[in-house]
Parts: C-alpha cells; structure tokens; sequence
C-alpha cells in the first residue's frame, strides 16, 4: 500500500527525501561527537636516529633493546619496528582501546630512559 502511494506520486517523493536530507544536514553540526566511542587503539612511536648506520646495525644494537625495555608495558596489545638503511629506526607501540595516550606516553618513556 505505502510503496504504490509514493510510485504514484514520485514528486511527493522527492520532495519529502530532500527535506529529510536538509534536516540530516542541519542536524550534524548538533551531534555530540565528544560522546562517541573511541574505536581506533592510541599509539606511541619511539624514534631514533645512528646517522651512517645501515639497518641491520641500528636493528641490532638499538631496536632490539629498546623492544626489549617497552614489552610488556601495562595495557600493551603489540609493538613493531622499522629500521632504515639512513640509520633512522622506529618503535611503534599500540595500546588497548580506552587507555590514556599521555599515561602511555610516560609508560613507555619509563622504560625507554631505563
């Protein structure tokens, strides 16, 4: 019943799908977006350079330790590195959803100073 009364009258309904999309529209400025969930997990890289070392070097004597320092900080889902053959190597650590991005920082800053 519904379905034929707006194949009858298609102006009826374009007009009423374009006033909910300007309704739709004025309404998003209005939406609280500091209520929505966080869904992507906060992160913190750690980055160093030994200029003229290649990567596996850098690999070696500085990624190595340094994952072996921040493994295991409170709240850790994973960590990963890069290293570069410019002697540039980062340590990316990924924590669980919800967790504090400056508390991590301060974790992770802990045991990479140690």
């Amino acid at each position: 019943m519904l379905p034929r009364f707006f194949i009858h009258r298609p102006v009826f309904a374009l007009v009423l799908s374009i006033v909910v999309a300007l309704l739709g529209a004025v309404a998003i400025p209005v939406l609280p977006v500091e209520e929505t969930p966080d869904i992507t997990p906060p992160t913190v890289s750690v980055r160093a350079a030994w200029p003229g070392a290649s990567a596996p070097v850098i690999a070696e004597n500085v990624a190595v330790p340094i994952e072996q320092r921040v493994n295991g900080v409170d709240d850790m889902l994973y960590l990963s590195s890069t290293s570069a053959d410019d002697g540039s190597m980062a340590v990316t650590v990924t924590f669980d959803v919800g967790v504090d991005v400056d508390m991590a920082t301060v974790l992770v800053q802990n045991r990479v100073a140690a």
